[in-house]
C-alpha cells in the first residue's frame, strides 16, 4: 500500500518503520523536518503533499490544535486524499475532534494506542479503536504492522473513550503503587523481597513489574512523559463532564501530577508521581 504517515516523534517514528519494514511505500511528514529526514523515508514538504494517491494517511501529533492543523489546515492532509482511502489517527485527543473528523470524511478510524515508545520500537502496540465497519475493514491491515492488539471498540470516539478509561486506571494505579512504595520503606522493609512477596497476587500490575524497581531507585528519565499524562487526564476530566462520569480519584492523581510538574518533573516518567510523598 502506499501509506503517508504524519507525525514522526517518540512514538511516529517507530511506526512508520515497521509500515516499511512490512513491504508498504511509505512517505512522512513532520513539522520538524529533521526528524523526518532521520526516519530515512521519503520526505513530503506538506501533509498534502504526503496524502496525495496515498491508500491510507496516519497521523501521530500531538493534541486536538496539531491534529485539526494537519487535517483541515492549510495543506492539509484531507483536502488531497482520495475519497476511497481511510484515515487513521493515533493521537490521543478528544472525543469531539475525532467525531468531527469522522463527520469530515466517510473512512475515520480514531485508534489511540497503549504501550509507550517501547511498544512502538517492538511492533507490539495495544490499539483500541472507533468508527465503521468499513473504515475499519481498511485500517486493520495497517495497524498490524506495529500492533500487537487491534480492538475495535465502537463508533467514531470510542476509540478516544477507551484511551480515557487506560489512562483513569493507570492513574489510580500509580498512586496506590507510590504509597504502597513509601509505606514499604518507611517500614524499612526489604524492597526486593516485598516486591517479590507481593507481585504474585492480587496487587500485581503492569506498572507494579515495569516500575516498583526504578521508583525505588529514583529512576524517571524514561517513559511516558508526566506533561502528555496530565493532558490525556485532562481530556478524561473535560468528557466525564459531559457523560456525567464522577472520577474523584483521576480528578486528586491529576492535581498530584501538577505538583510533579512544579517539582521539576513534567517530562519524567509517570511513575514520578511516587516523588511528591516523602520518604
Amino acid at each position: 500500500m502506499r501509506i503517508a504517515f504524519i507525525g514522526t516523534g517518540v512514538m511516529g517514528a517507530p511506526m512508520a518503520g515497521h509500515l516499511a519494514k512490512a513491504g508498504h511505500d511509505v512517505t512522512v511528514y513532520n513539522r520538524t523536518r529533521a526528524k523526518a529526514e532521520a526516519t530515512g523515508l521519503a520526505v513530503a514538504e506538506t501533509p498534502a503533499a504526503a496524502a496525495q494517491g496515498a491508500d491510507a494517511v496516519v497521523t501521530c501529533v500531538g493534541n486536538d490544535d496539531d491534529l485539526a492543523a494537519v487535517t483541515l489546515g492549510v495543506d492539509g492532509a484531507f483536502a488531497a486524499m482520495r475519497d476511497d482511502a481511510v484515515f487513521i489517527d493515533h493521537t490521543t485527543v478528544s472525543a469531539k475532534i475525532a467525531r468531527e473528523l469522522a463527520e469530515a470524511r466517510a473512512l475515520v478510524v480514531d485508534a489511540p494506542v497503549s504501550g509507550g515508545q517501547a511498544g512502538a520500537e517492538k511492533g507490539a502496540l495495544s490499539i483500541m479503536c472507533g468508527g465503521s465497519a468499513a473504515a475499519m475493514a481498511k485500517a486493520e491491515p495497517v495497524m498490524r504492522a506495529y500492533a500487537a492488539r487491534v480492538v475495535h471498540v465502537g463508533a467514531a470516539g470510542a476509540g478516544q473513550q477507551t484511551k480515557m478509561v487506560n489512562q483513569i486506571a493507570i492513574a489510580g494505579v500509580l498512586q496506590g503503587l507510590s504509597e504502597a512504595l513509601r509505606f514499604a520503606q518507611a517500614s524499612e522493609l526489604d524492597l526486593d523481597k516485598v516486591f517479590e512477596a507481593v507481585s504474585g497476587g492480587a496487587a500485581q500490575s503492569w506498572q507494579m513489574v515495569n516500575r516498583w524497581g526504578t521508583m525505588a531507585r529514583d529512576e524517571f528519565d524514561f517513559g511516558f512523559a508526566v506533561d502528555w499524562m496530565r493532558k490525556d487526564l485532562g481530556l478524561a476530566l473535560d468528557e466525564a463532564k459531559r457523560n456525567g462520569a464522577v472520577l474523584p480519584v483521576a480528578a486528586l492523581v491529576d492535581q498530584f501530577y501538577a505538583e510533579v510538574q512544579t517539582i521539576g518533573g513534567a517530562r519524567q516518567d509517570t511513575s514520578a508521581l511516587v516523588r511528591r510523598i516523602r520518604k
